[in-house]
């Protein structure tokens, strides 16, 4: 186990790793300081690590980004970034872009187990994982405008892969709440569940996940995260190449 001052953790228990956002009496909002510790997690997985997990300690996933952040002052305040040239305070940002895109990794399937406020931040980190398990309290929201800022944790992009544009960009911009009942309907929810069923449900899940053939996992996800780029003739090819890499391993066929 590997645990951190910064308000994260990261636990591995054989192939699947959990990362738990633990500042509850914050409602896990969050910090740079966690970004930092959570793009590290990326480096320390064992080998073996073939599931991440994403959670929140208490009654929330994370209700965003940390207030003092935003007005304090100091090395953990995003005011610094205005006192840097743009092309430095681009690149910081891009360090915390990196506790978020890790969890796309070919090798991994993410999955977020979410209960209470996922805002901003909170939201964004739900949606850097593959899949997202949803309690009945789940409550959703993009709301860096009501700062008067944007999203920039990765989740743009994947926000419109999953509604669409008009329905991203109404999210973004109104910065309203959804419900999981409206997450699911929307697809941003692979199930919604009641909230003491939840670690249960992502425990069920993990297993099945872990049931299926690794290396057929990687070629699917790698088929399906890059679908939505590919013409039909390119997405053919891809599964046809991805069927004899799988064939040929299977038989014991070397390059």
């Amino acid at each position: 186990m590997t645990a951190v001052d910064s308000g994260v953790r990261l636990e591995c228990a054989g192939p699947v790793a959990t990362v738990t956002l633990c500042r509850p009496d914050v409602l896990n909002a969050q910090t740079p300081a966690m970004w930092r510790a959570i793009a590290d997690f990326a480096r320390d997985l064992p080998g073996d690590v073939r599931v991440v997990v994403v959670r929140g300690e208490g009654r929330a996933f994370s209700a965003g980004l940390d207030r003092a952040v935003v007005a304090g002052a100091g090395d953990g305040s995003l005011a610094r970034l205005t006192t840097l040239p743009p092309e430095r305070a681009a690149d910081e940002i891009a360090g915390f872009q990196a506790a978020f895109s890790w969890l796309h990794r070919p090798d991994l399937i993410s999955v977020a187990a979410v209960r209470g406020h996922a805002i901003g931040a909170g939201f964004q980190l739900a949606l850097a994982c593959d899949l997202r398990v949803l309690a009945e309290d789940a409550s959703l929201a993009m709301a860096e405008v009501t700062l008067g800022l944007v999203p920039d944790l990765t989740g743009t992009k994947r926000l419109v892969d999953l509604v669409g544009y008009a329905r991203a960009l109404e999210i973004c911009v109104t910065g309203r709440r959804l419900d999981a009942a409206e997450a699911a309907r929307l697809g941003l929810a692979t199930v919604v569940v009641p909230g003491a069923d939840l670690d249960a449900t992502v425990g069920d899940l993990t297993g099945a996940i872990l049931a299926g053939n690794r290396d057929a996992i990687v070629e699917i996800k790698a088929l399906l995260a890059g679908a939505g780029e590919r013409s039909a003739a390119d997405q053919l090819r891809a599964e046809r190449e991805a069927q004899v890499r799988r064939l040929r391993d299977l038989a014991g066929v070397g390059e």
